[in-house]
């Protein structure tokens, strides 16, 4: 049989284009091998790949302000649900959605086009990094911040570059090296300086106390739960204008107070977590099962072994309705202690 023949089988995908015969065409094409599979062995003969590059280049340039609207929407509409339900079901979805942004963000040319999509770009990876970190993944939560990172960095946002490093830290404090999680806060916080909201800084100094907490650093911590707590800004609003992704107001905080002082073992973390519980947004359902081990753990320093069991049942319940691999492990490390 002819090779013309098998050009026209491979065309028409009547024939499946052997490891062989693939090698072969990647050299005289000057092709990788996804670029050879996946696209119609007559483009790849007959076209330099020119007019396909300038129609994409030419679409990303003009991506109006309302598909940048579209983007961060979704973005929105994925971290509610994660809130709600957990991450486990949204996998497929944010793989989506960011290979979507990262698309139009490849073949955006000029800082004009660039910095809106990056910055949705960014936004998007510090969520799905947050979700991967709560299912277990941790390799991929790393790649979504390194990739938030460098979306920050396109769209010269300090202020998202700041808060991707404040979150990958948590990678750092649950592989076990809670002190690089620290030196990675700090960094941030230098970093952002004085260019970032009082939310953001109030934000990055609870996240340096959860790491002294881990590190077992008490007197920092305690420095650093001063210092988010008159960084907060007054009164009841919780998102960031400036950076949608921080939610932080004063029952937020009061709630991550009560966390660290329980890792600390300190007994005034339950007059903290019950304060805050009673105040919190029920849809915060995820976070509200942290808050319940948070509420066993600081019972159990206390010895109060009942109400540890009442809040540790409670907080695998919410656990495995979010399906959260994260605050699961959680939990079983505490009832391993009762």
């Amino acid at each position: 049989m002819s090779l013309r023949v098998y050009v026209s089988e491979w065309e028409n995908g009547k024939r499946t284009l052997s490891d062989r015969y693939a090698a072969i065409l990647r050299q005289l094409l000057g092709v990788t091998d996804a670029e050879l599979r996946d696209a119609a062995p007559t483009q790849a003969v007959s076209a330099d790949g020119y007019d396909e590059l300038l129609s994409r280049i030419d679409a990303a340039s003009s991506i109006a302000e309302s598909m940048v609207r579209t983007f961060d929407a979704q973005t929105e509409l994925l971290r509610t649900m994660d809130r709600q339900m957990g991450a486990a079901g949204l996998v497929d979805q944010m793989t989506g959605h960011l290979g979507a942004l990262e698309d139009a963000l490849n073949f955006a040319v000029l800082p004009a086009a660039r910095r809106p999509v990056a910055l949705a770009l960014a936004g998007a990876s510090t969520l799905a990094a947050w979700q991967a970190i709560d299912s277990g993944a941790v390799e991929r939560a790393w790649r979504h911040y390194e990739l938030a990172k460098r979306a920050a960095r396109d769209a010269e946002a300090p202020m998202h570059l700041a808060h991707a490093m404040g979150e990958q830290a948590y990678v750092l404090c649950e592989a076990g090296r809670p002190r690089l999680g620290l030196d990675l806060v700090r960094d941030a916080q230098r970093t952002v300086g004085e260019a970032g909201s009082a939310r953001l800084r109030a934000w990055l100094y609870a996240t340096e106390a959860e790491m002294c907490a881990h590190a077992g650093m008490p007197d920092d911590c305690h420095r650093a739960l001063d210092a988010a707590l008159s960084s907060i800004p007054p009164g009841s609003e919780e998102r960031d204008p400036d950076l949608r992704s921080i939610f932080l107001n004063g029952v937020h905080l009061a709630r991550w107070q009560g966390n660290v002082l329980a890792l600390l073992g300190e007994g005034d973390a339950v007059t903290s977590l019950y304060g805050a519980l009673e105040k919190m947004d029920p849809t915060f359902v995820r976070a509200r099962a942290g808050m319940h081990a948070d509420l066993a753990q600081a019972h159990l320093t206390r010895a109060e072994y009942d109400d540890a069991q009442t809040h540790l049942r409670q907080a695998r319940l919410l656990a495995s309705r979010t399906g959260s691999v994260r605050q699961r492990r959680r939990v079983e490390m505490i009832s391993v202690r009762l």
